[in-house]
Order: C-alpha cells, then sequence, then structure tokens
C-alpha cells in the first residue's frame, strides 16, 4: 500500500481538498487504483448536525454517510464510491477507543491520547484502506493510494493528535510507501508586487518540530511562482526544486490536474514512493512470442487496440512481450514462387512464434496464408486467437481440412461457393459500405461452463463485447461443425448467431466474432487475451484450475506495474523495435504475485459534470491520457494505451 499524505499550512481554505482531489486524478490517470480519506480534527461524530453556514455542505454517501464536502469533491475527482469511514473525525476516533475502555479491551491500561489514541488513527486508515482494497471487483495488483487530506492547518491545537499518529505512521509503513504534500500559502504583497516565502518557511518549520517533513509542497499563490522564489524556498525548506510545485489561481478547478502535470508532480511522488522502475530487462525476464497474421502489417497502427490488448494481457502475466508480424500473403503456395526468401521468413516467424493471432480485416487478399496459419496453429497444438475474419477462417480452416469440404469458403471471397461456412448477415446492406455493418456492444451468452471462453470470463452467464462486421458463421453449417469436434460456446441471444468458437481437445484454440480489444484496459486487460498469452506461456491450466477467489474479469493492474518491453519482430516490412517506459518495479514484482488470485478466483464511465467541468471532460481528460510526449502518463509512459 502506498500512502500520499496532503497537509495545509498559513492558512485554512487553501484547497487541500481540490489539491488531494487532483493528486488522485493524476495518479488514476498513471493506472493507478486510488482512494481517499478526509481527516476532520472536530469533536462532531459526523458533519448531519452541523451547520451549512459555518461548515459548508453536507456531502450525503451511499451508505447514508454525512460528511464533509471535500468527499464530494473525491468522488467527482476520482470517480469512485466512498463510505462514511472514509471521513475520520476526533468524535469518531475518541468515541472508537471509549468504546473500547468501556468493554474491557484494554485490559486495565491508562487510556491515553499516546499511545492509544493515536494507535486508533492509524488502525482506522488501515483499515478502510484494506476494506476497499478487498471490496474491489477488478483488482490485479497490490498498489493502492491512499490520499489523505488533513483539514485542519499545522500548529492548530485540534490537529495535534492526528500529527502524531501520522509521523508514528510514516515511519511504521517506511519511506517508500509514504509521500507527504504540504500546501502552503505564498503570498504577494499589493505594497511591493512581491512572493513572501516567509510563511512557507515557518509552516515547514513547524511541521518538521511534529515530526513530519514535506517531500512535495504545493505552493498557492496567484500567480506562477518566480524561478528565485522556488530556489528559496527549496533552499529554505529542504525540499528538492523539482518537487516544488506552483498552484496559481486559475478560472476553474478542473485545471488543477493539468497544473499538476504539466510541472511532472506524478513523477515527483513516483520518485519519493520508489515507483520508478529500474532497467526493463529487470523486471520482464521470460518472454512470450505472439505471431500478428494480418494483411496491413506494413503499419502497426492498422491493429493498434489489438496490440495494445497484448500489452495490457503480457504486462499482467509478468511476460516481455515480442510481437512477430507475419504477413499473411508470405505463408501462401504463390509466394514460394515468387519470393521465396519472404515465404521462408514468414514461416520461420510463425513457427517460433509462441502463440498466433489472426486479427479482424476485410477482403480476400491474405486470406489463404491465414487459413494456413489457422492449420498449422491447430495442427500443432499451438495457442490460437481469431478475431472477427479470425475466427471465420479458423471455421473455414475446420471444414476444409477435418470435414472434407474442399470448397468450403465464405461468400464474402467466394459468392458461388457450394458449402458456404460464412455468409452474409440477412440485416446488412449489399448497397452501402457505410455505417451498415453489425456495429457496436452486444450481447453473447456462453453456451456451457465448461468452456476455456466461459473461465477466462468468470463463468458469466453472458457478456457484452464490440462488433464491427457484415459475415457471419452459415447457422446452417453448426451442426455439421459441432458434430466434427468444433464447439460453438458462445451465441447472441436468437440462439442463430456464432460469437465464440472453441476447438475441444486444443490447448487453447479460440474464435470470435466480436473485437475484445476494444474493451481491454491497462489494469483490466481482456479475458481472451489473458487467456492467449496464458496458453502461450503453457500456464493456462494452472491459471483456470487453481480457480479459488470469485474474481472476474472484465470485458475486455499501473496496472500498477512497472515497465515493459515489446519488440516488433523481423518481418520485412515492420523493423525491430523497442518500447520501454517506467513505473515501478516493486508494483510490478508485486503484480506478478498477485495474477494467480487475479484470476483464480479469475471503464468506468467517467461522468463529469456539467458547465465548467464539461471543459475538464473534453479537453483535460483527454490530455491527460493521451499526451505521453510532454511527460504525461497513460500508464505506460510512451505509448498511448
Amino acid at each position: 500500500m502506498k500512502y500520499v499524505l496532503v497537509t495545509g499550512g498559513v492558512v485554512s481554505g487553501l484547497g487541500k481538498g481540490v489539491t488531494a482531489s487532483s493528486i488522485g486524478l493524476l495518479l488514476k490517470a498513471c493506472g493507478l487504483r486510488v482512494t481517499s480519506i478526509k481527516i476532520d480534527p472536530y469533536l462532531n461524530t459526523d458533519a448531519g448536525t452541523m451547520s451549512p453556514v459555518e461548515h459548508g455542505e453536507v456531502f450525503v454517501l451511499d451508505d447514508g454517510g454525512e460528511v464533509d464536502l471535500d468527499l464530494g469533491n473525491y468522488e467527482r475527482f476520482l470517480d469512485i464510491k466512498l463510505t462514511r469511514d472514509n471521513n475520520i473525525t476526533t468524535g469518531k476516533i475518541y468515541q472508537d477507543v471509549i468504546d473500547r475502555e468501556r468493554r474491557g479491551d484494554y485490559l486495565g491500561k491508562t487510556v491515553q491520547v499516546v499511545p492509544h489514541i493515536t494507535d486508533a488513527i492509524q488502525e482506522w486508515i488501515e483499515r478502510v484502506a484494506q476494506y476497499q482494497w478487498m471490496g474491489s471487483q477488478h483488482q490485479l495488483f497490490q498498489w493502492l493510494f491512499q490520499i489523505t487530506d488533513n483539514f485542519l492547518v499545522v500548529g492548530d491545537i485540534e490537529s495535534m493528535p492526528f500529527i502524531e499518529a501520522l509521523g508514528q505512521f510514516s515511519y511504521r509503513v517506511g519511506s517508500d510507501n509514504f509521500c507527504l504534500i504540504h500546501v502552503s500559502l505564498v503570498p504577494v504583497l499589493n505594497v511591493v508586487g512581491e512572493q513572501k516565502t516567509n510563511p512557507t518557511q515557518h509552516s515547514v518549520r513547524g511541521l518538521r518540530c511534529l515530526g513530519l517533513t514535506p517531500h512535495l509542497i504545493a505552493c498557492r499563490s496567484t500567480t506562477a511562482l518566480e524561478e528565485n522564489v522556488k530556489t528559496k524556498v527549496s533552499q529554505f525548506c529542504h525540499v528538492q526544486k523539482e518537487n516544488i510545485i506552483t498552484l496559481y489561481d486559475v478560472s476553474n478547478i478542473w485545471h488543477i490536474p493539468l497544473l499538476l502535470r504539466d510541472q511532472k508532480a506524478h513523477e515527483a511522488i513516483f520518485k519519493v514512493l520508489n515507483l520508478q522502475g529500474a532497467e526493463i530487462c529487470d523486471m520482464l525476464h521470460e518472454p512470450v512470442r505472439i505471431a500478428m497474421v494480418g494483411k496491413y502489417t506494413r503499419l502497426s497502427d492498422a491493429y493498434l487496440s489489438v496490440i495494445k490488448a497484448l500489452v495490457h494481457a503480457s504486462v499482467a502475466r509478468g511476460k516481455k512481450l515480442f510481437v512477430d508480424w507475419v504477413p499473411a500473403g508470405d505463408l501462401e503456395d504463390a509466394t514460394a514462387k515468387e519470393n521465396p526468401d519472404a515465404y521462408k521468413a514468414a514461416w520461420k516467424l510463425l513457427k517460433g512464434a509462441d502463440g498466433v493471432l489472426v486479427p479482424g480485416g476485410f477482403g480476400d487478399r491474405g486470406v489463404q496464408g491465414k487459413i494456413l496459419a489457422a492449420k498449422y496453429a491447430r495442427e500443432k497444438r499451438i495457442p490460437f486467437l481469431g478475431i472477427c475474419l479470425g475466427m471465420q477462417i479458423a471455421v473455414i480452416e475446420f471444414a476444409r481440412s477435418v470435414l472434407g469440404l474442399k470448397d468450403a469458403n465464405s461468400t464474402e471471397f467466394d459468392p458461388n461457393t457450394k458449402n458456404p461456412c460464412v455468409i452474409f448477415m440477412p440485416e446488412g446492406s449489399t448497397t452501402h459500405m457505410g455505417a451498415t455493418m453489425r456495429l457496436g456492444s452486444r450481447r453473447t451468452y456462453f453456451q456451457s461452463t465448461e468452456s476455456k471462453s466461459a473461465k477466462l470470463y468468470g463463468n458469466k452467464r453472458f457478456i457484452d463485447e464490440r462488433h464491427r462486421h457484415r459475415y457471419e458463421v452459415n447457422p446452417e453449417m453448426v451442426a455439421r461443425l459441432e458434430n466434427a469436434g468444433l464447439s460453438f460456446t458462445g451465441k447472441d441471444e436468437t440462439g442463430q448467431r456464432m460469437e465464440i468458437v472453441e476447438l475441444r481437445n486444443h490447448p487453447y484454440f479460440i474464435g470470435v466474432q466480436y473485437h475484445p480489444e476494444f474493451k481491454s484496459r491497462p489494469g483490466k486487460p481482456s479475458a481472451l487475451f489473458i487467456g492467449l498469452i496464458a496458453a502461450a506461456c503453457g500456464q493456462l491450466d494452472a491459471f483456470l484450475q487453481g480457480s479459488e477467489s470469485k474474481r472476474n474479469i472484465p470485458n475486455g493492474p499501473a496496472n500498477d506495474m512497472s515497465q515493459r518491453h515489446i519488440s516488433y519482430g523481423a518481418s520485412n516490412d515492420m523493423p525491430q523495435r523497442n518500447i520501454t517506459n517506467g513505473a515501478s518495479n516493486h508494483m510490478f514484482q508485486a503484480a506478478c504475485g498477485q495474477l494467480e488470485s487475479f484470476f483464480q478466483g479469475s471503464e468506468t464511465k467517467r461522468n463529469v459534470p456539467n458547465g465548467a467541468a464539461k471543459a475538464y471532460q473534453n479537453g483535460a481528460a483527454a490530455k491527460l491520457a493521451n499526451r505521453p510526449q510532454d511527460g504525461a502518463y497513460s500508464i505506460f509512459n510512451g505509448m498511448h494505451l
């Protein structure tokens, strides 16, 4: 567990709550799971009986908790649900300690502020974090960021037990797990127009006297800090200059996360918490090689989401991913005559792979090569995943090779075939191409809980995945195919449209009509891609058989993860290249250890309020997620995921 404490100094009302929320959002944009606690050192048990005139709005939580309005900021910024226990008050702590004393839990000892009150505070923080950690339905990795916002300014007598408790807590959890961000005021005197650092210096000095040393200082000011002012704060407060953050006045609070990102606050936090990964070779040792047999291999962006899904799954399995691009046409017999070198190179890549993936596509170019790849994977028992056209190819190959229907084909490629395994969907348009496909999220119902796909999805009754196709498996051929050993384990609500096909008695041979790559996320990898990587590593049986917890992999943790390495392999058209990004050695090692329980038991739709927030939704969120070139993190810095 990693903890970030946000304290305030000089005066109240500096925006500690917004700062804590913005830091949480920034860390969440880095792929980390975040929860939050607000500490209010008043004796009230909660905010329910407090006057809005004195304390502001009473925010109501799902569990009925009446809490400080800052928890509303946390829920809105972070898109999470909090409980009444996420708001600690002095009243709650004292009530808890007194109740324990009445029960005799202290065995006759004299109950004091130290250690009993301070211990209760620490236990409360850990209990809330652990509860929300265990309650997550999509938890894969160990690291959870606890953002704790201390309400009163340093020096106020009411906050002293909390300051003492947090000082002990920082020592107990260790320096690598605790980061303190101090929000302080740098006022500008109108008479001289100079930014004054003395209030911040005194505030930090008082904090240090109480046993807490800030790692970052967030300076509130009307304008951005001048460089000489940053230098002075750094020098007198013993904080590195790059860890001095300017939080100047902005038009609305949704600019604050971007302000923090632009100053690389997330990188400073990662450095303090030892989340800056070491060299990639120290993180990922075991390689997994996937042959991507496609039509558009000259441009990797043609299969961008597939690559991302492979990355998510391989990182989740703790493997170093190598993607070998195999031009489907180069596998065909015609290429053997026209370009023997390309033919040999393509087959060498295919035969050297741990798994084979045939993605979606259109048109008949390269189809025979894809059929040959599916046949090779089927006969040699190589893990295989076919997506959309890849599934249709697998069905055609099976009909030709196993059923003996040599002319079996899709009507897309041969309208006059006598054995149409794949046909044009009845509702499709034959005159218009745009927006006439079966598009978007559709429901797939599993036909058996014993299939690999059902187990990978956590034995759900149905799943919702995204589609993009005009052709489908001919329902009139299904019975013959199933009698020969091909199982259609997923169908639509009518039972007439085939969605998932599997080959019995094969380590991993799955085809799907939908596109699972579109819902894969860092920290929530696609179930079928997880299966492909696990099978390619020879770990699928243990992965499935050891199921103990009841966790489901979402359709489709960094991931609390470390760096990763992708090599695009040596095809003619795709030069080999490495992509690395930093996050955490320790996180990744923990991630690898957690995966078995993740599967063994197996997006968030962020609704940002309208008004000023809509500008954030349309602009800020996109910038947070999609600008690695200027230092922002997606999960894996250096690549949009």
